[in-house]
């Protein structure tokens, strides 16, 4: 597995970061230990001490994971990994596949803000995408991320254009499905990512194959959480 991404930004976020840990088989970087710098303050520009998030957004995050009784957001410490990496990327267009209650599209929205791009969230449950849809209202992010109802597979090709970014968190078994529709739709130098690579392995087996095997992908795992995200980044 190659190690992802030669340049200096993509290395920090990916190696650098206190709560980005790197799998076993993948070659650790010796560096100093950071804490996640502050990429987004809210619309306002406000911040508290010692946290990066607007106090009522945090709240709103906290019930939002406090009612995911299902257990479909992702952990905070991936949420504020998402933040961070659409930071040090300056990526603008961003699709995120499987967006549940808006958990993680709120934490993607809030690095969104501070590099001036948009997000696609598409939730298949339209239960779900109308509580994202509110959440994300509630967060002063409704200018930024824009929820879809439906299902990703037909929705998809609807959204015109290239994307910087990807999260995928949908049914497991699908994500090589996705995979093969959405990456060629990368901007070279962008970035595919996966959650529950690690927990979640024995659903993905041809997923973790295939990216693994694309003669245009570089790839690693973190693990901000417990979940494990794969990182592919297309090459230019």
């Amino acid at each position: 597995m190659g190690m992802l991404l030669r340049g200096s930004v993509l290395l920090c976020t990916v190696g650098c970061l206190a709560f980005a840990s790197i799998t076993p088989h993948t070659p650790t970087l010796h560096t100093p230990t950071l804490h996640a710098p502050t990429l987004a303050q809210g619309k306002s520009g406000s911040s508290t001490p010692n946290s990066s998030v607007e106090p009522a957004i945090a709240r709103l995050l906290a019930g939002i994971r406090a009612a995911d009784k299902g257990q479909l957001a992702v952990s905070e410490e991936d949420g504020r990994f998402l933040r961070v990496l659409v930071g040090a990327t300056n990526a603008k267009s961003v699709l995120e596949i499987g967006g549940a209650s808006g958990y993680s599209g709120i934490w993607i929205g809030m690095g969104l803000r501070q590099t001036g791009g948009h997000l696609t969230t598409i939730e298949y449950d339209p239960v779900r995408a109308k509580e994202a849809a509110a959440n994300v209202h509630a967060a002063g992010l409704s200018d930024i991320v824009r929820v879809i109802p439906g299902d990703a597979f037909k929705e998809i090709p609807k959204v015109a254009g290239s994307f910087d970014m990807v999260f995928l968190d949908a049914w497991k078994p699908d994500y090589i499905k996705f995979f093969e529709m959405v990456f060629p739709r990368v901007t070279p130098g962008g970035l595919f990512l996966a959650h529950n690579v690690i927990n979640k392995k024995n659903d993905m087996p041809d997923f973790l194959a295939a990216i693994e095997k694309h003669p245009m992908a570089l790839n690693t795992i973190v693990a901000p959480g417990y979940e494990g995200i794969s990182i592919t980044y297309k090459k230019r």
